[in-house]
Formats: structure tokens, sequence, C-alpha cells
């Protein structure tokens, strides 16, 4: 038996149709904890009882497709004291009672902590509500079957009219309802529930409320991503962002009614939002500052932890809110504002025409206290928003963009602080703040000042294009600077000075229009692990007495130098790596005093390291190659300390001392070089002591035109040419060093040269252990002159020495060979087990020059032809003149060092003593050595 029982029964506790009310709870949509309130909260006036049309309450008539009532199904029952709604899809422990949450019920876990369950299909139990449906879908148009109906054992043959309905015109109806009334519908059936959470209505309601077209993702307080929608675990991330987002109010310069939220709240002004936010405590502070220019009348002032941000239906949501003060300071955080939150909003501040006399006011920096203007101003201690992807700039020359002062700690990121007529952001008085990932460019003064112990925290921030110094820390500032990109300033990239002491680490600065760093009056800082390259001028400058730490940092193709410190300059140069640099890679002048250590310093198109008037310093454990000039030049009364370098491998000199260039050169590895290892001259006297020397393509030491020095305990060997070169009317001291494996002379000392060899080891040279020529003087005592593959000590062409002591054994051509007309000072020397090679050839009849080639000059007496007419550059030995030029006429020309030409086949006449004839260049000395090219000023 069937029958129809209309609304009025089914409401009736009396009915089997009637079930007290089950709240529902929708699968997609949860309460997030950081919305939930206390119990005792009032409810909110925008989230009264839904009424239907025509008075009846949803929550006492409700469409049931099966009529089966509470008894028949035992789940439904469990928690019907504390229901809302009569029909659930499945039991779910309700998790409020408050009415504001009959909107939106479900506490929910957000998009990033909980996955959301998935929407069940129920199975198809007797009289269940999805009977009439095994997979239901919008898309299904299948009329439903009709379940028996059973009232008190009668049979009910119950028309399901609702079902019948297309998906279509259900969908229109829904697209007109509130977000309220979606929410209830989820409640009815399978089918309702379906449609009211489909994506397209709840995203219609979304962009008319909230102008987004990207859903915005709101976890928690002040935290707020635009998400696309692949990356939401939720099945409808309108809906959550909706849920998320409607306690917010909205301001718009023309406000408009949106019927459809229930909570929507909207004003003209900012601080009418703030007002009425401010009435209800419980509420959450959220405010939607919509697409146009908003002027406020006076600062905007906050205290609370109120939450502005931008909403747009453009691409770009920041440059179409726009916020712009006139008057005075645009936006001021002040104590209570340590939660809030600000972002997607140009911020400006544009000086009123009626005030045109503050813009023609000076500029901070030149200027007495007056009063400033500021776009955002956070001041005081418990002062700490959180502002977000702003634009900001100011127009007046009186203030700063961007302001922080007395302990404030805001958080800025993706801001720009652009085209400001004055600083771009003043941190000052101890305060302090996160900026991150911000954009900082083209302002009149610098991009950032920070002084007066501010301790700012910078981070992938990008500082550029300003036309003043991109960073300026003064008067006790200090800040932490890290991965920022620093470049093309007009000043320098970053300026320190009165006692400041930032940390700058792992930046990039570069392109600046003068210099890299400027350290200066006293400032201090850590640069560490920092890219500085192709400034205009040096990368990094010091002086008047700052005392900076410059470490690991890559300081690389500057227009000028790497580093320069000079007027009584300090610091610790430590661990970088300075190359391709145009003039020195480091440059220490003016009494300067600085630390250098364990740094490479290469490739430069000038020097290495250049220390002049009067510079000082600690220069230890540096790698010094490849440079065009010197290796390292000291100069002009300069006394610094050199040790244990590695100095190699330069295209001119490695270390060149001259000009009254002075100091101590102590265990250092100096080897491979175009010209000599160490260079000294005109008026010079470093300490050399301990050093290896080696590898010169030239010599291993030159002192020459006046230079002086002490030479101790160094190794000098393998070099080209001399290991030691004395010429000039220089006067070095040479004490207990080895001097061996030359590829010519030991020691070579001509042309006036003079000083003391004392208690030298001087052994396997190609060339004389010893050569004194043109005119020298020196004075050598206690050496031991042995092993060479000349003679030991050879004098000629009007020198004299004082021979003291010496050791001279074991040597090819001799031990002491002293040329016609020389009369040495000789005492004490000891002379023995020589091979006197040159007396043994000519004994045995040979020519000399099948013993010395072209490579060596042994000395004995040679002639020349006057029949052959040879001159007295073409010496000819004695064997040769016996057998080649036998019956020519012949004199003696001197005893002294030469090889023979008549041998070496330079001569007409064929040599009757050589196999084969030779045509060699005729060599009479050891070669001439090379002074720099390097010039004496820069």
């Amino acid at each position: 038996m069937s029958s129809s029982i209309g609304p009025e029964e089914m409401s009736s506790p009396s009915s089997p149709f009637y079930h007290p009310p089950t709240q529902v709870l929708d699968d997609s949509c949860e309460q997030s904890p950081s919305y939930s309130q206390d119990s005792n909260s009032p409810p909110q006036d925008t989230f009264e009882s839904l009424e239907p049309a025509g008075g009846s309450s949803i929550s006492s008539i409700r469409y049931s497709p099966s009529g089966r009532n509470e008894g028949d199904n035992p789940t439904l029952g469990l928690y019907s004291a504390q229901a809302t709604y009569p029909y659930s899809l499945r039991k779910r422990r309700p998790c409020c009672t408050k009415d504001e949450d009959i909107c939106f019920p479900i506490t929910a876990a957000t998009a990033d902590e909980t996955p959301q369950p998935t929407m069940k299909k129920f199975k198809l139990e007797c009289l269940s509500p999805g009977a009439a449906r095994e997979d239901f879908s919008i898309e299904d148009d299948e009329t439903e079957v009709k379940p028996e109906i059973k009232v008190e054992n009668m049979e009910l043959d119950e028309q399901d009219h609702i079902n019948k309905l297309p998906d279509e015109l259900l969908l229109k109806v829904f697209s007109l309802l509130t977000d309220k009334a979606l929410l209830a519908c989820c409640s009815v059936s399978y089918r309702f529930n379906k449609i009211a959470n489909c994506s397209e209505i709840w995203k219609e309601l979304y962009i008319s409320l909230y102008d987004y077209r990207i859903p915005l993702f709101h976890p928690t307080h002040a935290k707020f991503e635009f998400r696309e929608l692949n990356r939401w675990r939720d099945c409808n991330p309108w809906k959550e962002s909706h849920r998320q987002l409607h306690h917010g109010v909205h301001v718009m310069k023309e406000p408009r009614h949106n019927y459809r939220a229930t909570n929507y709240r909207c004003f003209d002004q900012i601080e009418k939002a703030q007002a009425f936010l401010e009435e209800d405590e419980y509420r959450e502070k959220l405010i939607f500052l919509h697409a146009g220019l908003h002027e406020p009348i006076d600062t905007i002032l906050i205290c609370t932890d109120v939450q502005i941000i931008g909403a747009s239906d453009a691409r770009d949501i920041t440059s179409s809110v726009i916020l712009e003060g006139s008057k005075n300071t645009t936006l001021t955080f002040t104590d209570g504002s340590a939660n809030a939150y600000f972002g997607f909003i140009t911020v400006r501040f544009r000086a009123d025409p009626s005030c045109r006399q503050l813009i023609q006011q000076p500029q901070i920096a030149q200027q007495a206290v007056t009063q400033h203007f500021y776009c955002i101003l956070v001041v005081d201690k418990e002062a700490s928003p959180y502002i977000e992807r702003c634009d900001i700039t100011s127009k007046t020359a009186n203030g700063a963009a961007v302001c922080v002062k007395k302990y404030a700690a805001p958080r800025f990121k993706y801001c720009t602080v652009l085209d400001c007529e004055n600083v771009g952001i003043y941190i000052t008085d101890h305060a302090t703040g996160h900026y991150e990932h911000c954009e900082i460019a083209r302002n009149t003064l610098a991009g950032i000042w920070v002084k007066n112990h501010a301790n700012p925290y910078f981070r992938k921030c990008t500082i550029h294009s300003g036309k003043d110094v991109g960073v300026f820390t003064f008067e006790y500032g200090q800040g932490y600077f890290e991965k920022c990109n620093i470049h093309s300033n007009r000043i320098s990239g970053i300026e320190v000075k009165n006692a400041a002491n930032p940390v700058v680490i792992r930046c990039e600065v570069h392109h600046g229009y003068t210099g890299g760093i400027y350290v200066h009056e006293k400032g201090r800082g850590q640069f560490m692990e920092n890219r500085i390259y192709a400034n205009a001028y040096a990368g990094i400058w010091i002086t008047s007495q700052s005392d900076p730490t410059i470490r690991k940092n890559e300081i690389f193709t500057g227009q000028q130098g790497g580093v320069y410190i000079f007027g009584e300059g300090r610091g610790l140069i430590e661990q970088n790596n300075i190359y391709g640099n145009a003039l020195a890679g480091i440059q220490i002048r003016s009494q300067s005093d600085p630390i250098v250590r364990l740094n490479k310093i290469h490739d430069g198109l000038h020097g290495g390291i250049y220390v002049h008037e009067k510079g000082k310093g600690l220069i230890e454990e540096n790698e010094v190659y490849g440079n065009t000039l010197a290796g390292i030049w000291v100069t002009t009364g300069s006394c610094p300390i050199l040790r244990k370098n590695r100095i190699h491998s330069g295209k001119q000199v490695g270390v060149y001392f001259y000009d009254q260039g002075h100091g101590l050169l102590e265990e250092n590895d100096i080897f491979n070089h175009l010209y000599s290892g160490v260079q000294i001259r005109t008026g010079s006297n470093p300490k050399i002591t301990r050093n290896k020397i080696w590898g010169g393509q030239n010599g291993g030491v030159l002192v020459y035109n006046g230079g002086k020095g002490c030479l101790e305990d160094n190794e000098i060997f393998d070099n080209a040419m001399a290991g030691v070169w004395i010429k000039t009317d220089s006067e070095p001291t040479l004490r207990r060093n080895k001097i061996y494996d030359g590829r010519d002379g030991g020691v070579c000392i001509f042309n006036r040269g003079k000083g003391l060899l004392e208690d030298n080891e001087i052994f396997r040279n190609a060339q004389a252990g010893v050569l004194i020529s043109t005119e020298s003087n020196p004075i050598l005592r206690r050496n031991r002159v042995f092993d060479g593959k000349s003679a030991g000590i050879e004098i000629t062409n009007g020198a004299t020495a004082t021979l003291e002591e010496n050791q001279l054994f074991r040597n090819k051509y001799g031990g002491l060979c002293v040329a016609t007309g020389v009369h040495p000072i000789s005492k004490n020397n000891h002379i023995y087990d020589n091979h006197d090679t040159i007396a043994r050839a000519i004994k045995s009849g040979q020519c000399l020059y099948k013993v010395s080639s072209n490579n060596s000059f042994p000395m004995h007496n040679f002639f020349r032809c006057t029949t052959c007419n040879t001159t007295e550059r073409n010496a000819i030995c004695y064997n040769c003149i016996k057998h080649c030029h036998r019956g020519h006429t012949v004199e003696l020309v001197r005893f002294d060092r030469f090889f023979c030409d008549c041998g070496a086949g330079t001569l007409e006449r064929h040599c009757h003593l050589q196999n084969v004839p030779r045509d060699n260049d005729t060599v009479y000395d050891s070669a001439t050595p090379i002074s720099t090219e390097t010039g004496t000023d820069l």
C-alpha cells in the first residue's frame, strides 16, 4: 500500500521520516585549527541559521529518497543530540556548535598537512539514501529506481522528483545560492553533495568576492600563497580557499554588495575596516584591499595583528592596488603589530603640491633634524610586521622609502624599493629585521642605510643601479648580508665607515662605477665567500685605520686593482682568489699594515702584490703566480714581511725591491720566472733568508744599480743564468747560502760590483763558481766552491777581490784563475783536488774548443793571428796556434777566460784539430742579466 507524505508529516516527531537534527560533515572542507575559537565565544552575526523560502527551517525539513528512520540505521543517531542537519552521508563526529561554523562546519587539516578524503561511493543498501543509484555522478541522467517505502507496515510508492531534475538546472540553481546555503545543500543527499561541491560554482562565487584568478592558500595567520590548482590536495581548492578567507572584510574605492557571501563586509577606507575589526576581538583581522588608488587622509597606523592584502583580477596584483600618502607618512607599524601582515600592495609617498617647500629642503645627509616622510615606517620594539610582495617608492627628498628604527624587527619579502628620491631602506637605532628576495634599485642616495647599532638581516636581495652607494653602513651600524647581488651603483657597492661592522657573505659585488667595497674611517666588517668583480676601480678599498676581514672571496677582472689598502689601513686578507685585475692584485701603501695570508694572486694584467710609500704588512703563505709584471713589488721606503709564500711562473720578476724598498723575505719558494727570481736595486736593502729561489729563466737573484740586501741561508739553484748577479755599484751580503746547479755561473760580480760573500757553499754550476769582472771588488770569506764545471773563482777584466780562508776544490778548470793584470788580496785559501782540465788538454795537443765548446770559458793564454787578420775578440788557443796557424805571425794577447774561435769555426781558416767545423755564435762572457722592464711608477 502506498501513500504520499507531506512535509508536515515528515517533520513531525511521530513520523517515521522524522530524524533529530544531524550535523553533516563535508568531505572537502574542515575547519582549520588556527580558526578554532573558544566555546564561550559569542556567535558571529553573519552566520545566522539558514532559513529556506517559505519560512520552514532547513534543519526541520529535509528531503529523503528512502524515508528510512533512525531506528532502521543505528549509525545515524549516534550524535543526534548535537546535530544540525537531519541526514549524514557518513558518520563523523561534529567539531563545533557555534553558528558561524554552520557555514564551514568541518575541522579539516590544511592542504599542506592532511590529504582530504575523496568522495566515497555508497553501497546499495535497502532504503538507503543512495539506493536509487549505485554509481552517482553529475552526468548521470537516468531515472532513479523507486525504493519501496514502508510506513507502519504500509508500502509507499514515493516518486523521487528531485533526482529527476537535470544536472544543468540544479547547477544553475546552486550557482545562485549563498556560500552558507551551498554548504547546507551538501547535507541533503549524495547528488546535492556532488553538485554543491562543484568547482565551477565555487570558482564563480570566489572570483566575484575576492577578484583572484588563482585560489589563495591561507593556512595560518599571516601566511598567504597563490597556488595553482594542481598543487592543492583538496578536491575543490576554490571552496577550501574561501573557507580560509571568508572572515575577511573588503576595502574598495566604490564599495559593492555581494549577496552570495554570508559573511561579506565592504568599506571605502582602510581605517573604517580596521575600526570594524576592532569591535570584535574574536574575529580574524583580515582586510582585502581591492584594485585602485587609495589615498588615506592621514597616516594609516597599524598597532594590531591585522592582515592587509591586495586583491585584484590583474596578472600583477601589486601594481594594480596602490596606497599613496601625500601629507604624512603613508603607513606606520608601531607597538602591537608583532604579527601584522601587509602584502601585494604598491605603497607610495608623493608630497602634496601644497607642501612644496618640503620637497625643496636639503636631503637627509645634508640637513639638520627636520620632519621626514616615509612610505613605510616601522618603529618600536614590538613592531615586527610581515611585509610581502609590495612595491615601495618615495618621491620626496625628506625621508627614506622605508624607515625601521627603535628596536623594530619587520620581515620584508619579495618587495621592491625603486626610484626613490632619497634613501631606499633606512635602518637605525638598534633595529633589526629580515629582508629577503627584495629589489632595491635606482634610488638617489644609498639603496640601504644601516647605522647606530642597527643589525638587519638581508638575504638574496638585489641592490643595483643606485645613484649613490648600494649599501652604506656607518656609525656603529652592523647587518648581515647573504647571497645578495649588488651591482651597477654609481659609487661603491658597499661602503663601511665610522666603526660599522657588517657581515657580507656569499654576495656578488660587481660592475660598480667606482669600486666594489669601500671600508674607511675605522670601519670593520667581515666579507666572506663573495664574488667581487668588474668594478671600475679597486674591488676592495681599505683606508684610514680600518680593519676588516676579507676572507675566501673571489676578486677578479677589476679595471684597476683587486684589494687596495692605503692611509694606514689594516685588515686580514685571507684565503681569497684574486686574479685578472688590470692593476696589482693587492696594493699596500702609506703606512698600511694588513695581514695577507693564504691567498691566490694570479694572472693579473699588472703585478701581484705592490707595497709602496712606506707600506708594511705581513704577507705569508700566499701563492702568487702568472702575473704580467713582478709577483711582489716592494718600493719607496716600504718594509713588509714576506714569509712562506709560493711566488712562481711570473712573466717578469718574482720579488722586486727598488727605490729604497726594504723588508723581510723569509722561507718563500720563488721559482720559474721569465726574469730573475729576486731583483734588488736603487738603495733597497731587504733581508732575504731561508728561501728557495730556483728555475729562473734569467737568474736567481739580481742586485744592481746600488742595491744592497742581506741574503742568508737561502737555496739558489737550477737557474738558467747565474744564481746571484751583483753589478753596477751594488753591495749586498751573502751569508750561508747554497748556490748550486746553475746553468751558468754561481755568483757573477761585475761593473763595479762589491759585497761580502761569507760562509756560502757554491757548487755544481756550469760556469765559474764565482766570476769577478770589470772593476769589481768584493770580499770572499770562508766560502766553499767545489764541483764546478768550470773554474772555482775567476777574476778578470780589471777587477780585484779580497779572498780569505776559502776552500776551492774539485773544479773542472782549476781552483783560482786570475787574468793578466789582476792582483787580488789572498789569505789562507785552501785550493786542492781541482781537475786542471785545460792544462791537460794543452799538454795533449787538443783544441780547447773541444773541451769547453762555446758554453764555457776556460781561462788560459790566448793569441791572435796577424796573418789571418784576426782581432782581439777572436781568441785562438795555444794548440791551434801551433798546428792551424803554423808559420803565421801571431802574438799573445793575455791570460784570460775565453773559448777558441778557431775550433769554433768562426775564422776563415779551417781548424785542423777539429773533425767537424762548427758555426756557432761567439760568446766571450757570461750572458748579461736582464733587469725588469717594470716601471717605477704606476
